[in-house]
């Protein structure tokens, strides 16, 4: 199977790209952290469509992770990352280490007021940050002209739409639909922590999001019925719910009714593992 090339440093990258831009050559950017799975190929396979180069980055950022969290044990294989993509048509890996990222006395950070401490953002203080800064170095580094996210992590591409807008970053964000398994469950490298048993529990988070879907369509519904449909599915089932919100669409505000688009939104722990899933309203 064939491999794609790997780069390692900002200046080796920015010589790849220089020779694609000289060439009137478009570029499509899909950031990850590595442990890629369908849901990254489907990103990277859209991006292949629509622009003429496209790369991957796999660099597991330490800014978005909470002093108890998953970084140390957050699945990394490299080798198969980079066989994933290419079969989904990526040009080049981008593999930077810490050091390239975060060199000594590194003390900038990128923070959206207002929209970082809701949701999982309440649960998780410091994340977004991490995503915000971690990406605008990226996007300066690669210089995309369009940036690919999956809709599973929602809060995050509306967080990072928000960003680009306020500092006139010149990148298109592309929301690509969540990619899930067979029965339900949304496509995660974090999926890999969970037991047997688990793993068959774990499409319960759908299904309950299913169920606040429903309430919200019933005469004269708001927001707080749908999240409390969730909170009664999942209490029959191992998961336990950490929130569930109906959010606006657009700018994640949490939503007052359910007119206009609306997201329904929930995270909840199955043994040590979080998960998190949406679906539109």
């Amino acid at each position: 199977m064939k491999n794609v090339p790997l780069v390692r440093g900002k200046a080796g990258l920015a010589r790849r790209v220089k020779l694609w831009r000289a060439r009137g050559l478009s570029v499509g950017f899909v950031p990850t952290m590595g442990a890629l799975h369908d849901g990254h190929a489907a990103l990277v396979r859209r991006a292949a469509r629509e622009c003429d180069r496209v790369i991957v980055s796999v660099f597991v950022n330490p800014l978005q992770f909470g002093p108890n969290e998953d970084f140390g044990r957050y699945p990394r294989a490299l080798p198969a990352d980079r066989r994933l993509v290419a079969a989904a048509g990526a040009a080049a890996v981008y593999a930077p280490s810490p050091a390239e990222m975060y060199p000594e006395g590194f003390r900038t950070h990128v923070e959206v007021e207002g929209l970082s401490d809701l949701y999982c953002g309440a649960y998780r203080p410091g994340h977004f940050r991490g995503v915000a800064t971690v990406v605008l170095k990226l996007f300066n580094q690669v210089r995309p002209d369009r940036a690919y996210f999956g809709e599973k992590d929602f809060q995050q591409v509306v967080v990072l739409e928000r960003m680009v807008r306020d500092l006139d970053v010149p990148v298109k964000i592309v929301r690509v639909p969540t990619v899930r398994e067979a029965d339900g469950l949304a496509r995660s490298s974090r999926n890999a922590y969970l037991s047997r048993e688990e793993r068959a529990a774990a499409p319960a988070l759908r299904a309950a999001l299913e169920a606040g879907v429903q309430a919200a369509r019933a005469p004269g519904a708001a927001p707080a019925r749908a999240a409390a449909a969730v909170r009664r599915a999942l209490s029959r089932t191992p998961l336990r719910l950490q929130y569930a919100a109906v959010a606006d669409a657009l700018t994640l505000e949490p939503a007052r009714d359910l007119r206009g688009p609306r997201r329904l939104l929930a995270a909840a722990y199955l043994g040590r593992t979080r998960l998190i899933d949406n679906v539109p309203l």
